[in-house]
């Protein structure tokens, strides 16, 4: 196995398990751990930094108020007599998140009111949240529920309410441009792994790569968050920054045995719809893509959503609807473990993720200096007709369409090829000083 591999295996391993509800202990030891490794990048990018925003319960942020921390001291059911059936020790998804705290014997049929199951797994531990609700509850397989025959149980849930900070965290990489491009990630969903850690060490590993070019057209904006209310707080605080954003990318499901699931923005076909289309079917044949909120829906939402529409696309792993699996199986439940993550999926989910943003750094205009058409053996750059009139074909297309007018995908899409074979000739155009990019 790589290093790579291990690293990413090891910070998955040091977060998943962790309680990370919203708001609670658990998450700010997650987002710790999150800035302590982007803070590790120091070493080959000075300028980087890590910023913690913060949002006190109460907080109004657009139409959302921030909740209250939550904590679960203890939560279990047990017989009457006392013999525990299960509990939040077990595992914390036991406990329904943000549940009120309640002590008492309860009927079967009262119980029942307030006790999930998966609705596919059988032996799997759903995950049941209320936020912005006041009510109690436990989770538990549907075959422990199966077995709950007696009269009456005792639930005892300790839980406790209290004034909190909604934390976001940002890690900053400059580029020559204040334009920025945003990926985010959510790091709230207790005790499981696709859902969504393994976003947030995507996010950190292609971090890391970005860090690496010295010259970095963007600044590039990584966000890690609570989910839906983390990003409405962070656009509501930084609405300076809307107009100064040319795109975002959302990462969840990456380490899914399963090809690249590619939503497009709002728009759908803007730039970076195209590049990033243009980018998955380059590197993943199998890889699908579909508009905006029709594969799986997440904080990119927030970002297309009215009065902002900054076009974000999101990159998942999941499986189409039409199978019956979609999300994946294993969605919400106990059973989003190690079992599920396919190192050789993430891996490969980073290196997509990462050549679309060399590719949409890449993509600009492209201005001719020279008139009439080109001299191509002068700057060997000519191609044999007799030998490869394909090649020769291509070649003149695309030297057709350097105006001024088109962009770096526009010329890929309306020659039918790829960033590569476009790429080499620009690269080699601008050498000659033929083209400039603006």
């Amino acid at each position: 196995m790589k290093h790579e591999d291990n690293s990413l295996i090891g910070l998955i391993e040091e977060i998943w398990r962790l309680p990370r509800d919203i708001i609670s202990p658990a998450y700010d030891t997650a987002l710790k751990t999150v800035e302590r490794e982007c803070l590790l990048l120091n070493s080959f990018e000075k300028r980087s930094s890590f910023k913690t925003h913060e949002y006190p319960t109460g907080t109004e942020a657009y139409t959302w108020i921030v909740p209250e921390e939550w904590v679960c001291q203890e939560a279990y059911l047990s017989t009457v007599d006392g013999k525990r059936i299960f509990s939040y020790e077990d595992h914390p998804l036991h406990c329904v998140s943000y549940s009120l705290p309640f002590n008492r014997i309860v009927s079967r049929e009262e119980l029942f009111r307030h006790l999930y199951t998966h609705p596919h797994l059988q032996d799997a531990i759903p995950f049941k949240f209320k936020y912005y609700e006041r009510d109690w509850g436990l989770c538990c397989s549907e075959k422990i529920k199966n077995t709950l025959v007696d009269e009456k149980y005792k639930v005892v849930i300790n839980t406790s309410f209290k004034k909190g900070t909604l934390k976001v965290g940002e890690f900053i990489l400059p580029g020559k441009s204040e334009e920025s491009f945003v990926l985010c990630a959510h790091l709230c969903h207790p005790a499981m792994i696709q859902d969504d850690v393994t976003g947030v060490v995507a996010g950190i590993e292609v971090m890391r790569r970005l860090a690496l070019i010295s010259d970095r057209r963007y600044t590039y904006r990584f966000l890690v968050l609570p989910e839906t209310i983390g990003s409405i707080c962070w656009l509501s605080s930084h609405e300076h920054l809307h107009k100064k954003i040319v795109g975002g990318l959302f990462l969840e499901m990456l380490g899914i045995d399963n090809p690249i699931a590619l939503q497009l923005s709002y728009d759908g076909n803007a730039q970076i719809d195209k590049v990033f289309k243009q980018t998955i079917k380059e590197k993943d044949p199998y890889s699908w893509y579909d508009d905006f909120n029709q594969i799986i829906g997440n904080d990119e939402r927030q970002f297309n959503s009215p009065g902002i529409r900054i076009p974000m696309l999101s990159m998942s792993r999941v499986y189409k609807k039409e199978t019956g699996l979609w999300p994946y199986p294993q969605y919400h439940s106990s059973h989003d473990n190690m079992e599920t993550l396919s190192i050789e999926r993430l891996v490969s989910s980073i290196n997509t993720a990462f050549e679309m943003l060399r590719n949409f750094e890449m993509n600009k205009k492209i201005v001719n200096k020279y008139k009439g058409e080109v001299f191509c053996s002068r700057y060997n750059m000519h191609i044999d007709f007799y030998k490869d009139p394909q090649g020769n074909e291509n070649l003149f297309k695309i030297l057709g369409l350097i105006d001024g007018t088109n962009s770096v995908i526009d010329i890929v899409e309306k020659t039918k090829s790829n960033f590569s074979s476009v790429s080499k000739l620009l690269n080699k155009m601008i050498e000659s000083k033929l083209v400039e990019m603006v």
